[in-house]
């Protein structure tokens, strides 16, 4: 394997980081307490990932076994447990504990023991932001039919299984 072809073409670097400090407010605020912090999402990394950091405010909560057709998923547990589905079982994971899925794999995470932390890695960057807030919105009470929720799945890759 090697190198893939450069992205820049300049002979000098430039300032161009972008810093998100521990302490920033998250972008959703869910109304079971969970939190989802933004720290790189798919349009400011052009196209290439997006990055968040969960947090897990204690109920039980998290998706179920599900698939995506146009991404792969990373997981890296930062605090407590999360159990996260391999396509085989439940797997209890703990801090600095890594998962990764690539497109196609059945995955699903949860918490079952309490607050608990991650980063969430998508590759490449889809628009993840519209299906958190879409979430965020139904926690709330927004309510869909069953071909609205469908249609929001399948909108946001979301393939789910039994």
């Amino acid at each position: 394997m090697s190198y893939p072809p450069p992205i820049y073409d300049r002979d000098t670097g430039e300032i161009s980081a972008s810093i998100r400090l521990t302490g920033e407010m998250p972008e959703i605020v869910y109304p079971n307490g969970n939190r989802v912090h933004y720290l790189a999402t798919g349009q400011g990394t052009g196209g290439l990932f997006g990055l968040y950091r969960w947090e897990f405010a204690g109920p039980r909560s998290g998706p179920d076994a599900h698939f995506h057709k146009t991404m792969t998923e990373s997981f890296y547990v930062l605090a407590g447990e999360v159990s996260i589905f391999d396509g085989k079982g439940w797997v209890t994971t703990r801090p600095g504990d890594f998962v990764h899925v690539p497109a196609g794999g059945l995955h699903g995470f949860r918490n079952e023991a309490g607050a608990a932390s991650m980063l969430l890695h998508f590759a490449p960057g889809a628009p993840r932001e519209a299906y958190f807030e879409g979430l965020a919105r139904m926690a709330a009470g927004e309510t869909l039919t069953d071909a609205e929720r469908a249609a929001f799945a399948i909108e946001h890759d979301n393939h789910w299984v039994d």
